[in-house]
């Protein structure tokens, strides 16, 4: 296995991967609160631990990728009450809805999907922890913790404690005994219809616990990749590792990495903001191959924009390896592809640079491309390091993909298209169906699948 790192939020530096069961990795990742459907934005950590989990797997790794669902939530509570349905209804039709979704990324599921309703035992034992070791406190039906109580805290998002808001405004304030002290559980209040019975009184947990429980209960404590986007390293993030040293004597990850923004005019992309675009409307408009394509020209850690601009770029990568399919064969691949093939596993284990990848496969194109004696070498190596990718599809496609006469139909109706002869259009797009493919108007022109 080749040495892989990994940047970790706590130390600010790159760290070895280093398993505490040799050759198994761990990786819990955030999921989403489902009271929404979900936006292109929150598909990003999605596809880069799926595409993590490939890369592992590819080294050798048996790998277990664990993502929760946030089904318990006082934004759950928000959205069902005005709709007049219960806040389980809601969250379990949310849920379906995101796993649909996500389905249409093409890369497979996480191994666990955790619902946090199903795991509240878990989380009230490791409160009842708490309070024994004195790093919690029940009262009126809520429990706090202690954050003075840990002296590793503010270490993972390196923040000073006089300079941290746990976002939770004046909920509780007047019960906590340290204005900075969080919810571990929180009291049923009027409207909340989903709730537990525990020895602190009817209720049910804060957000911060729901986490630190579900990935001891599926990984346990010290596994080694704990992931999720940016802006969850403040709280939540501070909170899972808190809740877990305190109450386990132990770190609950080896390495803490955090994935970037997406942005959408220049701004995060969040539905408070209001600039948001649905998954499953962007899959639709733009196809899953651009938007994996587009995905994997940023590295995970840094923000990503999201426009027409760079999603019509994302499509014409796609184009060019597709045309590069075209022409793969059988055969031994020559000396130049096993070193750009190694170039791109070595830009991935280097803090997982898809882009320094990514980069090695469009040299691999252009290499093809460069001398007749090479179009038609030998594709495994390509194949090898786009089905990493989550992109061998591009090639298996052109395997058996249309015909040129079909793609010379398409482009002729690009054309009649752009000269408003609308007739011939429809025409053309009859003559590709009857030659059994179905025409898409993409944003970056089209895309031909099998009808």
């Amino acid at each position: 296995m080749r040495q892989i790192r990994l940047h970790d939020t706590h130390t600010g530096a790159l760290a070895p991967l280093e398993p505490r069961d040799p050759g198994r990795v761990g990786i819990y990742a955030c999921g989403p609160t489902v009271y929404n459907r979900i936006h292109i934005g929150n598909a990003r950590p999605f596809v880069v631990y799926s595409l993590l989990k490939r890369f592992l797997e590819h080294e050798g790794y048996a790998v277990t990728l664990v993502a929760n669902i946030t089904d318990v939530n006082d934004k759950i509570y928000d959205a069902a009450r005005p709709l007049g349905v219960p806040s389980q209804e809601l969250a379990d039709r949310m849920a379906a809805h995101y796993r649909a979704d996500t389905d249409g990324l093409g890369l497979g599921r996480p191994d666990h999907e955790p619902l946090a309703s199903e795991y509240v035992d878990a989380m009230v034992d490791l409160i009842g922890t708490l309070i024994e070791r004195d790093a919690a406190y029940a009262v009126e039906g809520d429990v706090y913790f202690r954050v003075r109580s840990d002296p590793g805290y503010g270490g993972l998002s390196h923040r000073l404690i006089e300079d941290m808001d746990q976002g939770e405004g004046g909920d509780g304030l007047s019960r906590k005994e340290d204005p900075l002290d969080f919810a571990l559980w929180k009291a049923q209040k009027p409207g909340e219809d989903t709730a537990w019975e525990t020895p602190w009184g009817r209720g049910r947990p804060g957000w911060h616990i729901e986490c630190s429980a579900m990935a001891e209960q599926l990984l346990g404590v010290g596994f080694e990749i704990h992931g999720g986007g940016n802006d969850l390293t403040f709280p939540h993030h501070e909170n899972e590792a808190a809740q877990t040293r305190c109450g386990r004597g132990a770190e609950l990850a080896r390495i803490w990495m955090h994935n970037g923004m997406l942005q959408l005019g220049g701004e995060k992309m969040a539905k408070s903001v209001g600039n948001i675009a649905l998954l499953p409307d962007v899959l639709r408009e733009h196809g899953r191959d651009a938007v994996v394509m587009l995905f994997c020209g940023g590295h995970y850690r840094g923000p990503l924009q999201l426009d027409d601009g760079t999603l019509a770029d994302a499509a014409a990568r796609v184009r060019r390896v597709r045309e590069a399919g075209r022409r793969l064969t059988d055969g031994a691949s020559p000396a130049w592809s096993a070193a750009l093939k190694e170039e791109f596993f070595a830009a991935l284990a280097e803090d997982f640079n898809s882009p320094r990848a990514l980069a090695a496969v469009f040299d691999w194109v252009r290499a093809a491309n460069s001398s007749p004696a090479d179009a038609a070498v030998g594709g495994a190596d390509l194949h090898e390091m786009l089905d990493v990718l989550g992109l061998a599809n591009l090639l298996e496609d052109e395997a058996g993909g249309p015909p040129e006469a079909v793609v010379a139909l398409a482009e002729a109706r690009v054309a009649a298209r752009s000269a408003k002869d609308f007739a011939e259009s429809d025409r053309l797009r009859e003559e590709i169906a009857a030659a059994g493919w179905t025409v898409r108007d993409v944003a970056a022109g089209y895309e031909l699948v099998p009808a």
